[in-house]
């Protein structure tokens, strides 16, 4: 499921420190304000390795997709212009970025392959009079944060480069670019298609994030070729052109490897899961939740939590989940889009789409489908499944029940075993259950129905009519016992030798 960058690009907002600037530019942490700059996301691979209809940036980590953790940071950078490219599979990513980005400019890659052409399109969508610089990132690369690229922009500027870029040291760097360098200085970046062997070795390599002055790449990009093993025009050519005009390029080397790891196959796809999993947990920790296991303990970007909420073993808070103060949820819970209150304990529980109420209690083994809402102090049992239940203050369905549209008041009593029969075939229909009503074990409810306050229904009765106010009801059938049926029906079994015993 897809879902909203929103809160995302909010939190990396406020943990930056950084805000928008009316002026346009993007104030940092130092008060200076920077100059107009533009954002330009690359999102035009195949993704072949990743061997999936979906396209390779619409996969989710962390309840985003990889792109859409890019557009949170490049939204939350305070750029003027935001641009994200795109080839492949770009209706899928299209409709996304305009679902929940809609002022991100779209411009489309041709046929000409490479880095390079991709960024030439996005020039050609910004503004003539633009003459900022501009930023490029990856839409494969999910972790890069607003402070390191905030850090790139002040160096490129404070050491006015016409180009600037993040270089990483991997113990492994087989499929990367090398950068190459005369002791300090930065002479260039060659692809590993194209290096050299002793080039080979060199772990230094380029992480894919650069900073250009948009004169300087504009001119560079006309020059690049796509003469070089692979046919494609390289982004990673400017560095080389503009130092040949006597330009000053620099690499910035981002000691964490993490922040810039890029993802082609779903080998990668979890291992950087995990790691981002890791310091979402650490965060929320730091903040005040305890969380138990944090090895199996997996949280949302999009989730909140409270101080003292305690996450037990397995647990897992997905989407626009959030966790009211003082509450417990655990161990082997999976919570989707679900509101939680304060002082709320939820065992052993799946739930999606509902909203919990402080001071209630769910499960072990509950099913909590969409629609339900539990009441203050209320109760979900042992094995009970409701949707679009809305359940009143201080009501309970402690046991192996079903509730299913409908409606209960409060300080009612649901018995064990009670079935809530809304579907007739055709149409779902809704059951009314008043306040303080105590109804019997094995109850059948067929809706249409209410239950009127203080009505009770007596065990194992299935109600077809409205119940008034006070009453009781009951379906009455008389039982029957037939005599000797065991011994006529089961001779020579243990149950006629038992039953013949007795007698």
């Amino acid at each position: 499921m897809v879902r909203s960058g929103v809160m995302a690009a909010r939190r990396s907002l406020e943990a930056s420190g950084l805000g928008s600037n009316p002026r346009g530019g993007a104030r940092n942490g130092f008060g200076r304000v920077m100059s107009e700059y533009a954002v330009v996301v690359l999102a035009a691979g195949s993704g072949t390795r990743m061997k999936s209809s979906t396209p390779k940036v619409l996969h989710e980590i962390a309840g985003l997709p990889l792109i859409g953790h890019v557009l949170s940071t490049a939204h939350s950078l305070g750029a003027t212009h935001v641009i994200t490219v795109l080839r492949h599979e770009k209706v899928q990513i299209e409709n996304y970025v305009k679902a929940f980005y809609p002022t991100t400019v779209i411009a489309y890659q041709d046929e000409i392959p490479g880095t390079g052409r991709a960024v030439e399109a996005a020039l050609e969508a910004l503004p003539k009079e633009f003459a900022g610089d501009v930023v490029v990132l990856s839409g494969d690369v999910p972790l890069l944060d607003v402070q390191s690229i905030h850090e790139l922009l002040e160096m490129h500027r404070e050491d006015s480069n016409a180009g600037t870029l993040i270089s990483t040291l991997l113990p492994n760097p087989n499929g990367y670019g090398r950068i190459l360098r005369s002791r300090e200085s930065f002479l260039g970046i060659v692809e590993q298609k194209d290096a050299a062997p002793e080039q080979l070795s060199i772990n230094e390599v380029n992480a894919g994030v650069y900073v250009f002055g948009v004169k300087h790449l504009a001119n560079a990009l006309g020059k690049v070729t796509t003469k070089n093993a692979q046919g494609e025009k390289y982004l990673t050519d400017v560095a080389a052109l503009l130092l040949e005009q006597g330009e000053k390029v620099s690499a910035h080397v981002l000691e964490d490897i993490w922040l810039v790891a890029g993802i082609n196959d779903r080998k990668q796809l979890s291992e950087v899961a995990k790691e981002l999993n890791s310091r979402i947990v650490s965060a929320w920790q730091l903040s005040g939740v305890t969380i138990q296991e944090p090895e199996t303990t997996w949280v949302d970007v999009t989730v909140t939590l409270a101080q003292d909420v305690t996450l037990l073993p397995g647990t897992r808070l997905h989407g626009f989940t959030s966790i009211g103060e003082g509450s417990v949820v655990g161990p082997d819970t999976t919570l989707v889009d679900v509101e939680v209150g304060e002082n709320v304990s939820i065992s052993r529980t799946e739930a999606s789409s509902s909203k919990i109420l402080s001071g209630a209690k769910v499960g072990p083994f509950a099913y909590i489908r969409p629609g339900t809402q539990l009441g203050k102090d209320g109760k979900i049992g042992a094995f009970v499944e409701t949707k679009n239940a809305v359940i009143g203050d201080g009501s309970k369905v402690p046991h192996l029940s079903y509730v299913g549209d409908a409606t209960i008041g409060t300080g009612s009593n649901i018995g064990a075993g009670t079935i809530f029969a809304n579907y007739d075939g055709v149409n779902k229909h809704k059951t009314v259950i008043g306040s303080e009503v105590r109804t019997g074990s094995g109850n059948v409810f067929v809706a249409p129905i209410s239950i009127g306050d203080g009505a009770y229904t007596a065990a194992g009765s299935t109600i077809r009519r409205d119940v008034e106010p006070g009453a009781l009801a009951l379906s009455v059938t008389p039982q029957k016992n037939l005599a000797g049926w065991v011994l006529d029906k089961r001779p020579g079994t243990k149950s006629a030798q038992a039953a013949k015993e007795a007698k």
